[in-house]
């Protein structure tokens, strides 16, 4: 069966297309691409939904790496919203 297993970083990506025996699962994927700080990941998805690395691999499956959030969501928001008027923060 084919799959493609991928990482991405704000300004680029990896990829590696892989052709695995029926069964595999999502660690052995990992394993057979060789994709530079793929270790660091700390979650995978399959076709955006996060899954464990022992789920089993179907033919045409996208394997993604996801990265670590490099800002907490919450305070990204406020700081796109700006200043509340009539909010005063000490």
């Amino acid at each position: 069966m084919r799959v493609e297993v991928i990482i991405a970083w704000p300004d680029h990506y990896a990829a590696s297309t892989l052709e695995l025996a029926e069964g595999a699962t999502v660690a052995e994927a990992i394993a057979a691409a060789h994709l530079p700080r793929a270790i660091e990941a700390p979650g995978v998805a399959v076709h955006g939904l996060v899954v464990r690395s022992t789920q089993v691999l179907h033919d045409g499956d996208r394997v993604e790496l996801l990265r670590p959030l490099l800002a907490d969501p919450k305070e990204a928001r406020r700081r796109r919203a700006g200043p509340m008027p009539g909010v005063k923060r000490g």
